[in-house]
């Protein structure tokens, strides 16, 4: 019961509640009203860094979301020319997390990490679909257990500045396990192929829990 009230928070949100909080203490030598809106700020960076434990099927049958947020697109298209797949086609997912939702990241299968790679990029709204190809991202390529291969892209938004990432190539993953956050209002791509969908355009969906499609 606590841990739902007060979730732990990521290791990158610890200097921004420092921050908040100094502030905080701060405004009380001049204003009452002021000392609110800090102290609300306070507790949206917490809620905004909250890294709660997610309980994942552990079915590699299943794929499970990668990201908390709204599913805003489901098409057919080709896969990331940046991880030399632009000849393979690929149902895409697109996740848009605003500043609302938990940034922390997860595996949707458990398998292996193939690859990793950093592309720069511009700051253009998350929710676009020009931002899969013009914001700066990271692209996952994870291997399953079943030899296929999903990718995972963290795709900055329009005020998000950092991607981060807590895994490394070679290193085997669970289902549901975290790879990393994206600061603030930010979009995450799902890359796979030949699986039903179970998800839909419009529908919320939850890390490491919610099942997005199967074999």
């Amino acid at each position: 019961m606590i841990n739902n009230i007060f979730p732990k928070i990521h290791n990158e949100g610890y200097k921004f509640l420092a921050i908040s909080i100094i502030a905080t203490l701060a405004s009380l030598l001049f204003s009452i009203i002021l000392t609110l809106l800090f102290l609300l700020l306070t507790i949206w960076v917490y809620y905004f860094f909250r890294d709660p434990d997610r309980v994942s099927i552990n079915n590699d049958s299943f794929y499970v979301s990668p990201a908390d947020g709204l599913i805003t697109q489901i098409v057919e298209t080709k896969g990331p020319s940046e991880l030399n797949l632009n000849e393979t086609s690929f149902t895409r997912i697109s996740i848009f997390m605003n500043v609302f939702n938990c940034h922390v990241n997860r595996s949707p299968v458990s398998g292996s990490v193939s690859d990793i790679f950093y592309k720069p990029g511009k700051f253009v709204n998350a929710s676009l679909d020009k931002a899969s190809e013009e914001n700066e991202r990271n692209y996952f390529k994870i291997t399953s257990k079943k030899g296929e291969e999903i990718i995972v892209v963290q795709i900055a938004g329009l005020i998000a500045r950092r991607i981060v990432t807590q895994v490394n190539i070679n290193e085997n993953l669970s289902q549901g396990q975290r790879i990393g956050m994206i600061r603030f209002g930010s979009r995450v791509d799902l890359y796979i192929q030949n699986k039903k969908i179970l998800a839909q355009v419009g529908q919320n969906v939850t890390a490491g829990e919610s099942l997005l499609a199967k074999d």
